[in-house]
């Protein structure tokens, strides 16, 4: 029996990750990648840039499911763009897990989301739509993420915490227990987050939020 043809939105490095992850999972046979007009006829890992956002529509005969694999740090504009779009065209936007990450079979992950190889998502976790949670990151027993976020790796988000929609969580952060960051929040590398943190709060690398 083929398995469902798999279409990716970004052809940046985000997708190459994604691309090992979705070999590895082994349900979609990707059928190539959505790039800038300049990256078309191009190959990522084999998979060619069969073409750019305006030939969605069209190819949506070709391949019902599509996730996106554009990356976020600065902003999750685009990502929430795409996502969007991807809904009001028809296109089915499977969840993807690696099978070398662990995803409590009491936690819950929505549409879209990728969770990447060596990651955790624990029990009583819930993960809304269109996330990233990124090699080796963890999200602890109890803790939400808002639609729209990405957990960068080797970040930590411990029990019963709470990332509002839109945040990016850099790589090696700590996040306390029981700690609420907002909305459209960016915090950097390597932070301490001990403290809550409004919607829009921006912690560079180096400042301990507490």
């Amino acid at each position: 029996m083929s398995k469902p043809q798999l279409l990716l939105i970004g052809a940046g490095g985000h997708a190459l990750s994604c691309i090992d992850v979705i070999e590895q999972d082994s349900r979609f046979s990707i059928i190539g990648l959505i790039g800038l007009p300049a990256e078309q006829g191009s190959q990522r890992l084999g998979y060619n840039v069969i073409g750019t956002d305006a030939d969605l529509a069209a190819l949506l005969a070709t391949a019902a499911h599509a996730l996106v694999t554009i990356g976020q740090i600065k902003s999750p504009a685009l990502r929430i763009a795409m996502f969007e779009r991807l809904q009001q065209l028809g296109f089915a936007l499977p969840t993807i897990v690696s099978p070398h990450a662990y995803v409590s079979p009491h936690a819950r992950l929505g549409v879209g989301t990728v969770v990447m190889h060596g990651a955790v998502v624990n029990a009583g976790a819930v993960v809304g739509d269109n996330c990233i949670i990124n090699t080796r990151a963890l999200v602890e027993h109890g803790a939400s993420i808002g639609s729209h976020c990405h957990v960068a790796t080797g970040a930590l988000v411990n029990g019963d915490a709470a990332v509002g929609a839109g945040s990016f969580i850099g790589s090696g952060t700590v996040v306390r227990e029981g700690i609420r960051i907002g909305k459209q929040c960016l915090i950097g590398m390597g932070q301490l987050v001990r403290a809550d943190c409004a919607d829009g709060s921006r912690v560079p690398a180096g400042k301990v939020a507490k």
